[in-house]
């Protein structure tokens, strides 16, 4: 396991072309708020001010990405002539999300819409075949997938031959020839001119709803109806995004933050009955990440992700109700799996570690192929190394990998194709499918690859930080201020500062691997939470650096500064 003490800290670059005192008089911030803007990759106080305001005004024309047009006139001719719409989404919550919002809003256009979510275990990732099929059978002239179908060309062509319209929508890499379909939506498209590529498969489906509302409007489409208002769709759009860890900047910044304040007072029945199971009160980021999408995720991991479109489109709390306690215990079965897995993966891990060096690749048939990414990601946290882990069954294996800064895991699965049935994904996520037999041999390509891509210093945990702070300088005000650039996460990490040689007293081990305890520089003096750094409690000795969220912590009606800590080592290590 790698040491806390081993971590890389790394101050993140701040930008040459803004003065941090000029920023601080622009706008009447303080200093640490100044520095954090400028590590945000922003290069001019106008970009700033954009950032911080996050307007839906500011959103781009739809109709920039490849095929807009041409996917919005099928879509308006179905809609104003009555035809059947097919919505085909994946099993994730970006998946769900999506297929919720588009079913929903084309609903309140008054379109026959129906939908399908493939079967993990039964139908595999992707455009599921026999859906199609079951599409031309039920009547649909037009099929509209959410979240994937970019690599789907056999089932595009099979569409073709069923006399079905195929409107694909995708975030995912695509591949050097896309599939033959009448639309693709995917602005990760070489030749898609839409000015931000990092839109989850949710926020791609909005664009497209932004885009379709327009256009029917201008057609007089039901002028004497109320218009839905798009903005209601935005508490959705915001769970898939943040669910799905693309970068929380730019454009998704934009419906994200929006999101996130809808689904702060959401009138939706479905998420008020997820953050009743839940516990959620207040919803950010992490609450999102960590307690509504993966409950919305176990569905789809261990049984029918439809469940969760279900809940998203049931309009009655008391409705929705057993249908989030049913994904609460679900999420109970798929947590103990976990960590069953996690177990079992790590212990295998320590066996036969000696020949790789640079990546995990590990296969078993005990495995559920729905947790396997999750454990993957924490094998990643663990051990800083690529990882893909692999459930057999049946001789074929279904395996999920997560990766680290320098190794492009889609690109990687290129290099190793010739191994693979078949896989997809992003740069840090992907997925693949594998003769049972060819796992030693991918393994040994995929532990090549990865020594050739990363250096030995790439194995090492990096922290980042914004820069080195004074504790006297941490006040409610500052963080306040910080708290504006939120919402934090992949592309806008939470600011994080350096402060050397401080003391640390009264240590107090708490929740089995926390600490708790008072931080001493000069005259001044915070309390600190450590969360999983129990095992330094016998190493604090002597003046401390360490790395740190401010936060306001409310006790009983009263407000006060906290540190979070993230890594402390002594003063004199290098």
């Amino acid at each position: 396991m790698t040491e806390h003490s081993q971590k890389l800290w790394l101050e993140r670059p701040a930008s040459n072309l803004i003065d941090s005192e000029d920023l601080q008089r622009s706008l009447g911030i303080s200093r640490l708020a100044s520095e954090s803007l400028r590590r945000r990759d922003l290069d001019s106080i106008e970009e700033i001010h954009s950032f911080l305001q996050a307007r839906l005004s500011s959103m781009p024309d739809p109709y920039l990405m490849a095929d807009m047009g041409k996917a919005v006139a099928r879509l308006a001719r179905a809609v104003c002539e009555g035809e059947g719409i097919s919505v085909h989404g994946d099993y994730d919550v970006d998946g769900v999300t999506g297929t919720a919002l588009l079913v929903e809003t084309l609903r309140s256009f008054g379109a026959r819409v129906d939908y399908s979510i493939p079967l993990r275990l039964r139908d595999g990732y992707g455009v599921c075949m026999s859906a199609l099929e079951s599409c031309a059978a039920n009547g649909s002239a037009l099929v509209v997938t959410v979240d994937c179908g970019i690599s789907a060309h056999l089932q595009a062509k099979r569409a073709g031959e069923l006399g079905l319209d195929l409107i694909i929508t995708d975030h995912h890499q695509p591949p050097d020839v896309l599939p033959e379909a009448l639309a693709i939506l995917n602005p990760s498209r070489t030749d898609c001119p839409f000015p931000f590529k990092s839109l989850a498969g949710v926020g791609v489906v909005f664009m497209l709803l932004v885009a379709l509302r327009k256009h029917l409007r201008e057609l007089g489409y039901r002028s004497h109806l109320p218009e839905p208002d798009l903005r209601f769709g935005l508490d959705l759009v915001a769970l898939g995004t943040i669910a799905d860890i693309v970068p929380l900047k730019g454009l998704n910044r934009v419906l994200t933050k929006a999101g996130l304040e809808l689904l702060s007072h959401s009138g939706r029945a479905g998420l008020q009955a997820l953050k009743k199971v839940s516990g959620v009160e207040k919803v950010t980021c992490g609450t999102v990440g960590f307690r509504l999408a993966p409950r919305i995720n176990a569905a789809g991991r261990l049984e029918n992700a439809a469940i969760g479109v279900e809940l998203l489109l049931e309009p009655e709390v008391a409705k929705a109700m057993p249908v989030a306690e049913l994904l609460d215990r679900v999420n109970r079965d798929r947590q103990t799996l976990e960590q069953q897995t996690l177990e079992q993966a790590d212990e295998r891990w320590l066996q036969q570690s000696a020949g790789a060096t640079h990546s995990i690749v590990l296969a078993d048939d005990r495995w559920h192929p729905g947790v396997i990414g999750i454990v993957a990601s924490r094998l990643v946290e663990k051990y800083h190394r690529p990882t893909i882990l692999i459930a057999l069954h049946d001789g074929v294996g279904k395996g999920s990998g997560r990766s680290i800064k320098g190794l492009h895991l889609y690109r990687a699965m290129q290099d190793c194709r010739a191994c693979l049935q078949g896989f997809g994904g992003h740069e840090y996520a992907a997925g693949l499918t594998i003769d049972a037999r060819r796992v030693e041999e991918f393994t040994r390509q995929f532990e090549d690859i990865a020594r050739q891509r990363l250096q030995q210093e790439d194995l090492l945990p990096r922290q980042f930080h914004d820069g080195e702070v004074f504790i006297e300088e941490l006040d409610l005000d500052n963080i306040d201020e910080l708290n504006r650039l939120a919402p934090f996460g992949p592309g806008n990490p939470q600011p994080v500062y350096l402060a050397r040689g401080v003391h640390v007293q009264g240590i107090q081990l708490v929740g089995g691997n926390h600490l708790r305890f008072l931080v001493c520089q000069g005259a001044h003096s915070l309390p600190c939470i450590a969360f999983g750094l129990g095992e330094l409690k016998n190493r604090l000795r002597g003046p401390q650096d360490i790395l740190f969220t401010p936060q306001r912590n409310e006790w009983r009606g009263q407000a006060s500064v906290q540190l979070q800590v993230r890594d402390i080592r002594p003063v004199t290590s290098i």
